[in-house]
């Protein structure tokens, strides 16, 4: 299992994904967050097929701090079920992945 995860989460607008990423940011939940706004999404919604402008968020985080993460991310979020998935980082390279554990054990000396 690797340190390091990456969360995909869409939101629903921008100004939604700035609150997100920096509360996220704030708390030492993540290290960095990239805002993709543009997105389209196609997909079913009570009984029918719902077709919507979003925003995507990817959350650079570690393991240890990603379930506060995700926690934060649902708690804030506007949907009632809100997409937040996330795979391991692997091959990363070395130095980046050093910043971003330096970052998030900043969580840990609160």
């Amino acid at each position: 299992m690797a340190a390091h995860v990456i969360l995909y989460v869409t939101v629903p607008d921008e100004a939604t994904a700035k609150t997100v990423g920096r509360a996220l940011l704030e708390n030492r939940e993540a290290a960095c967050v990239n805002i993709l706004p543009g997105m389209r999404s196609m997909y079913w919604w009570e009984e029918a097929i719902e077709e919507t402008q979003e925003v995507v968020l990817l959350v650079k985080t570690c393991r240890h701090v990603v379930e506060a993460a995700r926690q934060r991310i649902v708690a804030m979020h506007p949907y009632a079920v809100p997409c937040v998935i996330g795979w391991d980082m692997h091959y990363g390279h070395p130095p980046f992945l050093e910043w971003l554990e330096d970052q998030c054990a900043a969580a840990h000396q609160r």
